[in-house]
């Protein structure tokens, strides 16, 4: 098992192990895939990341991080999505889009923008959700703690967001649960203090997550793969931790889930995060080996050496890359080139790829 052997997932094969993260471009208007998404995610499948994933794509209108963000939340977002997934996949890559709700983190400026919250005025919203009534920071909208009714509606835009990722061809769906938005909010016990079924003990802070899961996997088909992110530390005292994570995987895995992509942080803003190359690995590699189900690991894997390692050690068995795909769309057959390999450069590019030196 190396970097660029192949990996199945049900009926899809990845060709290489390298994927790319789903990455905010707060470049939409009303939830609309632009041409500047075809380019952008387009571009990586041409440059030989074996699974291209759209941003964190909202269920809602009011689950968007920022009134620039992608959104899937009607009929009408289908078709503009489509046309990205099917160039993705028309180059060799793996289609696949994270669904989200940014809960109590929602209704905020794009980063160019200062990130801070904005009102109605600005384009922004209120209330933002949450289990429960605590605002992310002191500049932040204090949430709408919310009902069941809230929670069954959320269950719906959920799923009625996994079938039109299907109708617009993605092969692979991943939740997202990371990063202090809503579903990572619930598990959270710094941000769900709730005394319900959705809240206090373990068992009920996973409850909406895996009660989403469950009906993801029955409209996602059989031969497709259903992923999860999540953060798996809070790097935070008293908040969730790698092994409520591996609990979590475990019955995430029982519940249909194919791969557990493994990031971490995002809940507080006053986190003690313990960053430096492949810092989130480690995590990958006991929810792999504990809960025995496939990791992905991401953050600060920059090169092709270091990712390597990470599969043929067998840490995790996708390695995902963000902002060092930002840098170099074209890495996957950078790496390939520098790890000894003769990578297949798309033919438009033939004439502009490495030469391997010939020994005189």
């Amino acid at each position: 098992m190396s970097l660029f052997s192949p990996f199945q997932l049900r009926d899809v094969v990845f060709r290489n192990r390298i994927g790319i993260s789903p990455m905010c471009q707060y470049s939409c208007e009303d939830g609309f895939a632009t041409d500047w998404h075809l380019v952008h995610l387009g571009s990586r499948a041409v440059g030989g990341a074996a699974m291209v994933m759209a941003e964190a794509t909202a269920v809602a209108p009011e689950g968007r991080i920022s009134p620039q963000d992608l959104g899937i939340w009607k009929d009408a977002h289908i078709e503009p999505l489509a046309r990205v997934a099917r160039f993705i996949q028309e180059q060799g890559a793996v289609p696949a889009i994270q669904i989200a709700h940014a809960g109590r983190k929602a209704s905020t400026a794009a980063p160019w923008n200062g990130g801070q919250p904005v009102g109605i005025v600005e384009g922004g919203w209120s209330p933002v959700l949450a289990p429960s009534a605590i605002p992310f920071d002191e500049t932040s909208q204090t949430p709408h703690a919310m009902t069941l009714a809230d929670i069954e509606a959320l269950k719906g835009a959920f799923a009625d967001a996994a079938r039109r990722a299907l109708k617009a061809g993605f092969q692979v769906l991943e939740l997202h649960a990371a990063h202090g938005y809503l579903l990572h909010s619930f598990l959270s016990p710094l941000s769900n203090q709730r005394n319900d079924a959705y809240g206090g003990s373990l068992e009920n802070r996973m409850r909406l997550l895996l009660e989403i899961t469950t009906e993801a996997r029955q409209i996602w088909p059989e031969i497709l793969p259903l992923w999860v992110r999540i953060s798996a530390s809070d790097w935070a005292e008293g908040g969730w931790d790698v092994e409520q994570s591996v609990q979590l995987a475990i019955e995430l895995k029982q519940r249909g889930v194919d791969l557990i992509d493994v990031s971490s942080g995002g809940a507080v803003p006053d986190a003690k995060i313990q960053t430096g190359p492949g810092y989130q690995v480690p995590f990958a590699e006991k929810i792999r080996q504990e809960a025995g189900i496939p990791t992905a690991a991401v953050g600060m894997i920059t090169e092709a050496q270091q990712a390597n390692a990470i599969i043929e050690s067998g840490q995790a068995d996708m390695a995902l890359l963000a902002r060092e795909s930002l840098r170099d769309p074209y890495w996957p057959l950078h790496a390939a080139h520098q790890l000894g390999m003769n990578p297949v450069w798309p033919k438009q590019y033939e004439r502009g790829k490495p030469r391997v030196r010939q020994s005189v």
